[in-house]
């Protein structure tokens, strides 16, 4: 049965990025869907339904009323979304689907790897486990060009102080020599994935962002650390 699309408007359209921005999608009176975390939404415009484009939800199910979602500047949704998107346009959304979600049961433990835009359903991730005060261990590994290029961060970091079991972590893979950030350099590595590991049978992966990123991220934890394949979840981009 085929899904039927929803107009909703644009409650705000925030600009997290230069080239990333966060749309709030307005429910209409009367609409209640059930969906779960992590998964997805598909928006276009009335006036050019071949641009369709799907996006992670960055809201969780707990947030009532609206979708969150958030674009980065690719291809020719991304661009006119952070270039033309404002708060009073309507779009038209396709329901909820996917099947990237956060394994909450009693004692799973997730280590979530992003880069770029990729970071986006793990807010939604974080929100929810925060909110329902859940003991999972979430542990996010985000990979960035340059310190300017870190989504969410002011929210990721103050749901770390929130949630001991929270950590957020990053990686900057294209500083200069003298930039003044102390946290870690490089790509993303098998020992610092290891390094998160604390139990490994209960422990589920994610990535998710680009093709490469996605695919890399597959090879180290997969064939490299021998992780079971059943505990590895991916959202691949393009």
């Amino acid at each position: 049965m085929a899904r039927e699309p929803i107009e909703m408007l644009v409650e705000a359209a925030t600009l997290e990025l230069p080239d990333t921005k966060t749309l709030r999608l307005k429910w209409p009176e009367g609409h209640n869907p059930e969906f779960l975390t992590g998964q997805f939404i598909t928006i276009y415009w009335a006036d050019a339904p071949e641009y369709k484009r799907a996006y992670s939800l960055s809201s969780c199910s707990l947030d009532r009323g609206f979708y969150d979602v958030t674009v980065k500047r690719e291809g020719k949704m991304g661009t006119r979304v952070v270039d033309w998107a404002k708060a009073g346009q309507k779009l038209l959304v396709l329901p909820p689907a996917g099947k990237f979600l956060p394994d909450f049961a009693p004692g799973r433990e997730l280590i979530c790897i992003a880069g770029g835009s990729g970071v986006t359903p793990f807010r939604a991730f974080a929100r929810e486990a925060t909110r329902r005060k859940l003991p999972n261990k979430i542990t996010v590994l985000y990979s960035v060009r340059t310190t300017n290029d870190i989504i969410f961060e002011r929210e990721f970091r103050d749901l770390a102080l929130e949630n001991t079991n929270f950590n957020f972590y990053v990686t900057c893979t294209r500083l200069h020599a003298e930039d003044k950030w102390t946290g870690r350099r490089g790509r993303i590595d098998a020992a610092w994935v290891r390094e998160q590991i604390h139990d490994p049978a209960n422990t589920v992966f994610y990535a998710c962002g680009p093709n490469p990123l996605v695919e890399f991220a597959e090879q180290l934890v997969v064939q490299e650390m021998g992780v079971p394949k059943a505990q590895m979840k991916t959202e691949k981009w393009g």
